[in-house]
């Protein structure tokens, strides 16, 4: 008998809950379903500029403790009740980290924060904190990094992105065509912007690609395409790219392509060079803009947490509130970069829209 060609490198497998089993023991209601709903018409509406606020996506670079994110959660739906007639303020709730060598890899992969990997465990986590967050009326945003976990939770998930790290991958482009939230794509690591603006036109496309159903079963699935894809700007090695000049010129690439010119900044990552004592300043500039009239910008991104600063996931026992992963703004830095925000965008109404006194 030959010796096996197969799983040479494999030295262990555990069992992967199928998504309609989660879907089961955690059944989205009513309520939530339309809550969702209604808030990704609201971002569609933004990104469009039929809705003239601004959405702004905010919250930890990580969720690693679901019990401080809640918490977190509760803040931020007041401030964005306070702000409502200018800001559509959602939350940032991302359970992947993409790592460059080694590292944690988020929530849902390693929810001990130990190497012990239990994934069925840190779905649950993950879908239950979701519909916490939403049942709080608070929109969730987070990154599909991984092509098959988004059938845990995509349900609950009211704006979407496609990461620096994987804006070139075709899979990514593919599940983006298919996914039943606006999703954002971001330009890449070095700053490429061409590369982000190709992503957006392709996943505005039909695809086929193989997935697996909500029943867990292999399958190859057809996608419509997705029209309300865009582009995020997050700078890069080459330098920030959240300036006025960086803003137009974007925008005049995007109209280039024939695609809408709305698109977000993001105030974190290469634009504050992940520093987040710098987010201000950038949030600053670019409220500014806004304040000037600039239309372009339809949305943003924050990074904060309940206290600033980061920690080494390692470290025990761990601070509440504090990143394991990227330096985030702390939530009293973060309530006024919110009301600056919502003062540039009631400036911007002072101007009146495109051809209109």
């Amino acid at each position: 008998m030959h010796k096996p060609t197969y799983d040479l490198r494999i030295c262990a497998t555990k069992p992967l809950l199928a998504p309609a089993i989660l879907e089961d023991e955690l059944p989205l209601d009513d309520a939530r379903a339309e809550f969702v709903a209604r808030t990704r018409r609201e971002i569609g509406a933004i990104l469009s500029g039929t809705d003239d606020r601004l959405l702004a996506v905010v919250g930890p670079c990580s969720v690693h403790d679901p019990d401080s994110a809640l918490q977190y959660a509760g803040l931020l739906r007041a401030a964005g009740e306070t702000h409502a007639g200018e800001l559509l303020v959602i939350m940032r709730v991302y359970f992947e980290k993409p790592r460059t060598v080694a590292g944690w890899k988020g929530l849902i992969n390693d929810p001990d924060l130990d190497g012990t990997y239990r994934i069925n465990k840190g779905l649950r986590l993950a879908r239950k904190l979701m519909m916490d967050i939403a049942g709080l009326g608070l929109g969730v945003a987070t990154e599909f990094l991984d092509t098959t976990f988004g059938q845990y939770y995509a349900d609950l998930v009211s704006w979407g992105t496609i990461g620096a790290r994987t804006v070139e991958s075709q899979v990514h482009r593919q599940l983006a065509s298919g996914l039943s939230m606006p999703v954002g794509f971001k330009n890449r690591t070095d700053g490429d912007i061409q590369v982000a603006v190709d992503a957006i036109r392709s996943a505005r496309q039909s695809h086929w690609f193989p997935s697996v159903t909500r029943e867990g079963a292999p399958a190859i699935m057809e996608t419509l395409g997705n029209d309300q894809t865009h582009l995020v700007l997050r700078g890069g090695t080459n330098g920030p790219n959240y300036s006025s000049k960086h803003v137009r010129a974007a925008a005049a690439l995007l109209r280039a392509n024939d695609l809408p010119q709305g698109l977000m900044v993001d105030c974190s990552h290469a634009n504050s060079s992940k520093d987040a004592g710098r987010e201000p300043a950038v949030a600053s500039d670019v409220a500014n803009q806004i304040a000037a009239g600039e239309r372009a910008i339809v949305a943003v991104m924050i990074e904060s947490n309940l206290l600033g600063g980061a920690q080494d996931y390692r470290l025990r026992p761990l601070v509440p509130g504090r990143s394991v992963t990227d330096d985030c703004l702390s939530w009293e830095k973060t309530l006024p970069v919110l009301a600056e925000f919502a003062e540039s965008v009631r400036t911007r109404r002072k101007h009146g829209r495109p051809g209109k006194g």
